[in-house]
């Protein structure tokens, strides 16, 4: 049982790390889009903010997905060594999304202003 538990996680572990990467790379290519299309189009209505906060929310989906991967990934029969790689990692992406979160609320209130 232990072992499809095993098995099971990092599978999943696995599948969500993909699914990060999958919303990265989709956000990024929705940036590249918006950003050419307004570069070659000032004026369509569209702002480099805007698209900055649209990519930005994408980053902390993908943030959180990853850390939700290492948990997964952590979760059987961790080591000491297996749980203080967790617990930097989790300080360093949550930091990360911390910032990153705040930046989008001070670029929206300014973009609505």
């Amino acid at each position: 049982m232990k072992e499809v538990a095993e098995t099971l996680t990092k599978y999943l572990s696995s599948t969500v790390e993909i699914i990060a990467a999958v919303v990265i790379a989709i956000a990024l290519l929705k940036f590249l889009y918006k950003y050419l299309r307004h570069l070659l189009n000032p004026n369509d209505g569209i702002s480099n903010q805007t698209i900055r906060i649209t990519f930005g929310s994408a980053l902390t989906v993908a943030l959180e997905l990853l850390l939700a991967a290492d948990i997964l990934a952590t979760a059987i029969a961790p080591t000491w060594d297996d749980i203080g790689k967790l617990a930097s990692i989790a300080v360093l992406r949550t930091a990360l999304n911390y910032f990153l979160e705040r930046e989008l609320k001070n670029n929206e209130a300014v973009a609505k202003a």
